[in-house]
């Protein structure tokens, strides 16, 4: 089976503004896909900005919405499946969530984030109550989480024991808290055996300093591309058969002891 070329958008794009948004993907779509890539990973909340405040009512959409559409449309321009992060609103419910839509334009799965971090999110949005959000994509099993939820071990353990191969985390990573993408994300990638596409926003945004640092790790713990500080597109690459082989030689999974864990939940 062959790789999965992978491209991270590291940028904030400008907040409030979505249409400026879609055309920050619509040019970042255009380099990956002339790069070979057949995925491409947004932010979390890329579609209107992170730090809106109270314009996360007005920006909210559901999931069919028109972001939705106009995604769709430029996965298909461009030939390549695109996760973006974004405001779903669902009746009086407001979430923030993900969506992957495949290179046929078909939305493919959506995840609500169900750890919601700090006073901003808690104030504007509900916790999602499903874990595993999975899609199949190019034979590769595809895994959502956001931001926050991967700093929780059971939530990427969860993903493991259901079979994800690669983990798509847009996030909003900020100052100080690089720790997080620099070793947790790698340990993450290691411990549950799977490639971790962690994608994060880059410099200041109202209150918050995001720090960049978007990273593909691998199931060896190695980091196979990264990002810097700035707006930035990295490349790199899901290999099943490293997947597969790295499975086979690392005993985590087939030496796990669940009747001694009950008291963690």
């Amino acid at each position: 089976m062959p790789s999965l070329r992978t491209a991270l958008l590291q940028s904030s794009g400008r907040p409030g503004a979505v249409a400026e948004n879609l055309k920050t993907l619509d040019e970042a779509a255009a380099r990956a896909a002339g790069a070979g890539a057949r995925l491409l990973v947004a932010p979390e909340l890329f579609l209107t900005g992170y730090a809106i405040g109270d314009a996360v009512p007005e920006l909210a959409e559901p999931a069919d919405g028109p972001g939705s559409a106009a995604v769709a449309e430029i996965a298909v321009r461009h030939g390549l499946a695109v996760l973006y992060g974004y405001p779903e609103r669902d009746g009086e419910w407001i979430f923030n969530a993900s969506q992957l839509i495949g290179a046929d334009g078909v939305r493919l799965a959506n995840y609500r984030k169900t750890h919601l971090f700090g006073c901003f999110e808690q104030e504007w949005f509900t916790p999602g109550e499903q874990t595993v959000i999975q899609a199949d994509l190019d034979g590769i099993r595809i895994g959502l989480l956001i931001c926050y939820d991967v700093e929780f071990p059971e939530n990427v353990r969860a993903h493991a024991l259901a079979g994800t191969d690669l983990l798509l985390v847009p996030t909003a990573q900020m100052h100080p808290f690089q720790f997080v993408a620099e070793s947790v994300v790698p340990v993450r990638a290691f411990e549950s055996q799977m490639y971790v596409a962690y994608v994060n926003r880059t410099g200041p945004e109202g209150e918050f300093e995001f720090v960049g640092l978007s990273c593909l790790a691998g199931p060896d713990g190695v980091v196979r591309t990264r990002a810097g500080r700035g707006e930035e597109l990295v490349i790199g690459e899901v290999d099943p058969e490293f997947l597969a082989a790295s499975r086979a030689a690392n005993p985590y999974l087939a030496d796990r002891r669940p009747g001694l864990y009950g008291s963690l939940a």
